[in-house]
């Protein structure tokens, strides 16, 4: 059963954010909508700018104990958002026991795909090289963190241990499913705004390519994977179909379908019961995949 404070969160969203977005059609009218601030920085934890692989980024550590890897890759539609923007999310997940950094990848439609993929793979590379770690990202990010899984594969770089994926988009194709039945359920998404973004990242390239729809591309061999997604989002099918391909695939994946949240519910952590509950889950279910977790599991069991 969702929270009293679930309801009002997406009538908040869908009375706030629906329309405006519907109506944007311009990279600059969807940033003034995306990156307008909503909640405070978490505290408790360090935000220091840096560059990892060449690309430019945020580190955000826990002031404490230096926890464990993870590379978050914010979402925003491919055209918005930056690292600054997604402190909420960032800063709960490091908080959770992780030190994180968040590439600022370039953004379309000034940077066209694949500028994000091959900034995203670059920072990659560098962070992985530098030990084992996860990864995570939400709407966008998710879809990029999905897509940096196949290209660590086909570069021969070292694969994330785990990847939560909350809400990510992973079908430029398709346009049934939820995207028809939650056309109108969705607190934050009206399907126009969709189609006006799609473009903006696609440049004229291919969308049932898999480093842009990763649902057309072979999960075989990924790490394991955490899906998160709202029952009412037009994104719900982007990850259940995804989830059930990665599956079938043999991967280990785990999918949760929340009630009532909308779009990117994780950054009202400081507010939301069902934001801190994904978040509390996604951390759980990344640290007991890690390395080190495995591997004291192991000498228990012997």
């Amino acid at each position: 059963m969702a929270s009293l404070r679930a309801h009002i969160g997406a009538y908040m969203v869908r009375t706030r954010v629906r329309g405006p977005l519907a109506r944007a059609r311009d990279a600059a009218a969807f940033r003034r909508i995306f990156e307008a601030p909503a909640f405070p920085d978490p505290k408790g934890v360090t935000y220091e700018r840096g560059r990892v692989g060449g690309v430019p980024g945020e580190w955000v550590r826990p002031r404490s104990d230096p926890g464990r890897r993870m590379l978050y890759i914010h979402g925003g539609g491919f055209i918005a958002c930056s690292p600054r923007t997604h402190r909420p999310v960032t800063g709960a997940l490091a908080s959770r026991g992780f030190t994180i950094f968040a590439p600022d990848y370039r953004l379309a439609p000034e940077h066209p795909f694949p500028a994000a993929v091959e900034d995203v793979a670059a920072a990659w590379e560098a962070f992985g090289a530098e030990g084992a770690a996860c990864v995570a990202g939400e709407s966008a990010g998710g879809n990029l963190a999905l897509v940096l899984m196949g290209e660590a594969r086909s570069r021969g770089l070292p694969m994330p241990w785990a990847a939560a994926l909350f809400s990510p988009a992973t079908d430029f194709v398709s346009e049934d499913g939820s995207r028809v039945t939650n056309a109108w359920r969705d607190a934050m998404f009206d399907p126009k705004a969709l189609a006006a973004i799609r473009p903006m990242y696609l440049g004229g390239a291919d969308p049932a390519d898999p480093r842009i729809s990763p649902i057309y591309g072979d999960p075989t061999g990924f790490p394991p994977l955490l899906f998160h997604v709202g029952e009412r989002e037009v994104l719900r099918d982007d990850a259940v179909r995804m989830a059930e391909r990665a599956r079938a695939a043999g991967v280990e994946t785990e999918l949760k379908v929340f009630p009532v949240v909308s779009h990117a519910w994780q950054f009202a952590a400081g507010v939301l019961p069902e934001a801190r509950t994904s978040l509390d889950e996604a951390a759980a279910f990344l640290k007991a995949r890690a390395p080190m977790a495995r591997a004291v599991s192991g000498n228990r069991a012997r």
